[in-house]
C-alpha cells in the first residue's frame, strides 16, 4: 500500500504474534465479531493516526484489552491483523478453469488492479499510509514495516502466480517475476497514491479507477506480453 521497495524481509515477530493468535481462535481469517474489532482500529486511525491505544480500541469495539490480547498478542499484533484485514478487501485474481488466453489474462489483471485501486485510494487504506509514513525511520512505530509487508508484498504474492501461468501458457515474457510485478505496481498505481498522501481531496470513482486500471494493464501487456 505504500510505494517503495526494499528486500522482502517479514517483521516475523508482530507477524508470528498474530497469526498464532488468529489461527488459534478462529482458524484462518478473522472472525465476524474480529472484523468490528479490527474496523473500529481503521477508524481510529482515520480519526487520530496510529496514536491510539489497546484501552481505545477496546472502548471502540466494546471488548475487553484480555480479548484483545488473547486475540492478536499485543499492540503490533493488531496493527498486523488491522493491516492484514485491509489488504484482504484487494479480490485475489481468479485463474481460468481452461488454458489461460490472452483475453482472460488481461480479464484477471483488470480486475485484479481494479480492485487494488478501489481499496488503496479509500480513506481507510490512506489514513494507514500517512501514519506509516509520519513514523518512518523514526523508531517510535513498526507500522512502516508492517504495511510495507502485508501491503505491497503481499500484492506481489497474490499476483505472482497469474504471472507465472501467463508465462507458462506463452503469453508473457520476463525473466524475473519480481521485475515484472514491478512495472505493473508503477503503471497501476503510478501517482495516484502519492496525491491522496499528500492531500488532494479528489479520489477516483470507479469509472476512473476502472479506465486507470484498463490502460494500466494494456501499457503492461505492450512491456511484456507476446504474440
Amino acid at each position: 500500500m505504500t510505494l517503495t521497495f526494499a528486500p522482502d524481509t517479514t517483521p516475523r515477530k508482530a507477524a508470528a504474534a498474530a497469526d498464532a493468535a488468529m489461527v488459534a481462535s478462529q482458524g484462518e481469517g478473522p472472525s465476524e465479531r474480529q472484523q468490528e474489532v479490527l474496523d473500529a482500529v481503521l477508524k481510529l486511525m482515520v480519526a487520530e493516526g496510529d496514536g491510539f491505544s489497546v484501552a481505545a480500541v477496546a472502548r471502540a469495539a466494546s471488548c475487553s484489552k484480555e480479548t484483545l490480547y488473547k486475540w492478536f498478542g499485543d499492540r503490533d499484533g493488531l496493527l498486523t491483523a488491522t493491516v492484514r484485514w485491509q489488504a484482504s478487501k484487494v479480490r485475489m485474481p481468479k485463474l481460468p478453469q481452461d488454458r489461460l488466453t490472452r483475453q482472460s489474462l488481461e480479464a484477471a489483471l483488470t480486475g485484479f488492479a481494479a480492485s487494488w485501486l478501489t481499496v488503496i485510494t479509500g480513506d481507510l487504506s490512506i489514513a494507514l499510509n500517512r501514519a506509516a509514513v509520519s513514523h518512518a525511520g523514526s523508531g517510535k512505530s513498526r507500522l512502516g514495516e508492517i504495511v510495507l509487508t502485508n501491503g505491497p508484498f503481499a500484492m506481489k504474492r497474490r499476483i505472482e502466480p497469474l504471472l507465472e501461468t501467463g508465462r507458462a501458457a506463452g503469453l508473457l515474457d520476463f525473466e524475473d517475476v519480481t521485475d515484472a510485478f514491478r512495472s505493473f505496481f508503477g503503471l497501476v498505481v503510478a501517482d495516484t497514491q502519492i496525491r491522496l498522501l499528500l492531500g488532494e481531496d479528489s479520489h477516483p470513482d470507479q469509472v476512473e479507477i476502472n479506465m486507470i486500471s484498463a490502460q494500466a494493464v494494456t501499457k503492461f501487456l505492450r512491456l511484456y506480453g507476446r504474440g
